[in-house]
This record gives C-alpha cells, sequence and structure tokens, in this order.
C-alpha cells in the first residue's frame, strides 16, 4: 500500500454514523484515535498477522485485538473448535467441562496460582481480586502505581495509564473520591515510595497489586529488585501481592512474568490470551484465600456468561497452540527483530527513542531519556508519535493508536512482515 492508494472513504461514513449512535463513535476510547489525530479506520476482517478495513487496505497488525491474538487472528484450529462447541450452544450459565480442563492448564502453568475463578473480561478480575484482598486481609487500603491500567473500576481510576492518559484525563469525573480514599499510588519501579506508604499506614494496607510488566504506560519492564523487593515487603507487612498479568499472562512466557522473572504473587489477574480472542478474565492465586470466595466462602462474586464454553474452548485450544516447542522462541526472536530495528532505524534518521521488548511484547518512546515510570513516559514526543502513526497507517502497518500502548506480535508474524514494518518504518521515519 502507498499513501497515494491509502483511501478511508467507507471507514470515514462509518465512524461519522457511529458518532451519531454511541459516545465518540466507539465502544472503547482509545479507538477513537484521538491521541494521534485523523480518523480511526473501521475494521472488516482478521486472519493471521493481518486485518483489513471495510475499504479493503490491508495492514501488518501489531495490536492483536489488544493482547488476546497471540496465535494469529482467527486460528483455523482455534475456529474450527469454536465452530464444534458453537452447534452446542453459546452459553450455560451453569457448569461445562471445558472449564475444568481450562482451569487445571491455567493452575499448571501460573506459579501462583492453586485454584481459579473465570469472570468475563479483566476488569471484572481486578474488581473481584480487590474485593477478595480486603476480604481476606481484614484492610481496606491498596497499593496501585502510577501509570498502571486495572480496569475502569472506580477504585482503580487513580493515575491509571493509558486509558485516561489517551485523552488527557487525569482521573475520570463520576468517581466519588470516598471510592478512591482507600486507593494509594507510589511511582512504578520506586520502593522506596512504597516502603513509605507502608510507614505511614501501619495494618492498614490489605494489599500492592501492579502490572509486573507495565503495558499502559507504554511498555515498560521492572528495574532489577523491584519485583523481589515487592515481594520482601508485603510480606513484612501481612498484605497480598497481585500480579495483574491481564497482558502479561501467556504472552512474554507461558507462566506469565512470574515465570520470567522468579517471583510468586499471592494472587493473580488474567485475561485476554486465555479468551483466544473472546471475552474472558480470571483471577486466581493460594487456596487459603481463593477459598473466602462465594459459595466456598463468604466473599460474593458471580457472573451470568462466566465459564461460557465459547471463551472456555478458544482458551483451551490457544494454551494448546502454545504449549507446542519454539513457541515463544518464535515469538522473542521476531519481537526483538522488530523493535530493534526500529530504534536503530529512529536513531539513524535523528530522532531521541528509547524502547525494548520481552517475549511477544514491545513498545518505542519518542524520548531520548531511559523509562522506568509513567512521569518518564509522559516526556515523550506525543506529536511526533501521532505523525509516525499515522505515516505507518497509511503505508499499511497498524500500531496502537497511543504513545502510552504497548504493541504486541504473534506466531503469525513472520521475517517478510518484520522486514516490510522496518522498510515502511525507515521511509516515514525519514520524513518526520
Amino acid at each position: 500500500m502507498t499513501t497515494t492508494s491509502f483511501k478511508t472513504t467507507r471507514s470515514e461514513e462509518i465512524f461519522a454514523a457511529a458518532q451519531k449512535l454511541m459516545p465518540g463513535g466507539v465502544s472503547s476510547p482509545v479507538r477513537a484515535f484521538k491521541s494521534v489525530g485523523g480518523q480511526p479506520i473501521v475494521f472488516d476482517r482478521v486472519k493471521g498477522a493481518y486485518i483489513w478495513d471495510v475499504d479493503d487496505n490491508q495492514y501488518i497488525d501489531y495490536v492483536g485485538t489488544w493482547g488476546p491474538a497471540i496465535c494469529g487472528h482467527a486460528h483455523p484450529e482455534v475456529i474450527a473448535a469454536l465452530h464444534e462447541t458453537l452447534e452446542k450452544g453459546t452459553s450455560f450459565g451453569a457448569p461445562s467441562a471445558q472449564e475444568n480442563v481450562l482451569a487445571e492448564m491455567v493452575i499448571e502453568a501460573v506459579p501462583s496460582i492453586e485454584m481459579v475463578r473465570f469472570v468475563n473480561s479483566g476488569t471484572e478480575a481486578c474488581m473481584a481480586v480487590l474485593r477478595l484482598m480486603r476480604a481476606f486481609t481484614g484492610r481496606d487500603k491498596i497499593i496501585k502505581f502510577e501509570g498502571c491500567y486495572h480496569g475502569h473500576a472506580d477504585m482503580f481510576l487513580v493515575k491509571a495509564g493509558s486509558g485516561v492518559a489517551t485523552l488527557g484525563l487525569p482521573d475520570s469525573p463520576g468517581v466519588p473520591k470516598s471510592a478512591t480514599a482507600s486507593t494509594l499510588t507510589a511511582p512504578y519501579n520506586d520502593l522506596e515510595a512504597v516502603k513509605q506508604l507502608f510507614a505511614d499506614n501501619p495494618d492498614e494496607i490489605a494489599g500492592v497489586i501492579l502490572e509486573p510488566v507495565v503495558g499502559n504506560s507504554g511498555f515498560i519492564i521492572p528495574d532489577a529488585g523491584f519485583l523481589e523487593g515487592l515481594r520482601l515487603l508485603t510480606q513484612e507487612n501481612g498484605a497480598l501481592l497481585v500480579f495483574d498479568e491481564v497482558m502479561t499472562g501467556f504472552r512474554i512466557a507461558y507462566g506469565g512474568a512470574q515465570e520470567k522473572f522468579g517471583v510468586t504473587p499471592d494472587l493473580t489477574t488474567l485475561g485476554k490470551v486465555i479468551g483466544g480472542g473472546l471475552p474472558v478474565g480470571a483471577y486466581g492465586g493460594r487456596k487459603d484465600i481463593m477459598s473466602m470466595v462465594a459459595p466456598a466462602g463468604p466473599m460474593y462474586q458471580a457472573g451470568t456468561l462466566s465459564g461460557n464454553p465459547l471463551a472456555m474452548t478458544a482458551g483451551i485450544k490457544t494454551l494448546e497452540l502454545l504449549q507446542k516447542p519454539g513457541t515463544y522462541e518464535h515469538l522473542d526472536r521476531i519481537t526483538k527483530k522488530l523493535i530493534e530495528g526500529l530504534l536503530q532505524i529512529a536513531t539513524q534518521t535523528g530522532h531521541a527513542v528509547t524502547g525494548g521488548s520481552l517475549s511477544a511484547m514491545f513498545g518505542m518512546f519518542f524520548t531520548g531519556e531511559e523509562v522506568h515510570n509513567y512521569d518518564d513516559a509522559k516526556k515523550s514526543d506525543l506529536a511526533k508519535f501521532g505523525r509516525f502513526h499515522r505515516g505507518m497507517l497509511e503505508r499499511g502497518v497498524y500500531l496502537a493508536p497511543s504513545q502510552f500502548e504497548a504493541g504486541f506480535t504473534s506466531l503469525a508474524h513472520t521475517d517478510e512482515d518484520i522486514d516490510r514494518t522496518l522498510a515502511v518504518a525507515k521511509e516515514v521515519l525519514s520524513g518526520l
């Protein structure tokens, strides 16, 4: 695709109509392209590493429906399994055998999880795990990190990363002060700040929740000793450690960030990959903590569509595919080739950049300073990122429409896809 052949007439018509029907014309804010400018493209179909919009433009995709498409879009084995399950019905509202299968796979893979509860989204998983932290400890306060996003529940919308950062909102109107009064915040990668919060709130903090690898301030990895320090601090203070692995689970390693870094939290939230592209979430952890959840215990949480057979089937097949030999070696190699190439080209064309990758997750910031936390990420040249994003889009490469979002690769991405992406990036960056 060239810029002269890039036409989005149908996308523009559909989006204009959508704005009269839905707030901002979208069902989730980042899709509106507010932080990168221009109109969003309207998808028509996806397959493998590619997407096509309603004007029949083809793109190499590095969003992957925001993470779940780790095997590539519409993988034939996942689709076949879904067809078979679909013939039996879409939802039971009752136990199914598929729940047991996926639960066993999750428990076997994720070091912290001895029992698991399925829900319908990452937000729902984080809402439930927050209630569970409080129920188990008998304490109300939690610590989260600036720029980490744990869904749109009231108590988490404090310095919450990409969702509000993209719109330039520090927090959300409509969230009462009482809902966030017990939410304490610290800069990511700052152990001393966490120590101070524990000192200032003795015996009041239920736990610490974080993205072990941040994907909602852009891609930020933990400093050496940071996760280990949190593990020690929570243990010393009788608090729980929660890894929000909705994004990192089964993506940066089969057992998630906790396997990658060798730090085991008390509780974990999951989503995205374990649903294989269908709506799903989960939370799990130590058996003594999870036994608090109804009906085993007194902490109530429920959901009509939780554990529905379609989502369970897609998750099972996706995890089976990820267990094949060479899977994570391919993801790691292809992603390194992409990000190292992007950084090299950007530097050669005179742009100050920083970035990196872990397995199938990557990010690049338009700043010459290292990025360790949300404040560092905010120093990026957002206007330049917007121009970069548009240039890549017009040449057939689809990147996340926000500087504050991580990128994703899949098993479907090939060396040819990476080479094509880097050639496009060289053209775009040379002209910025």
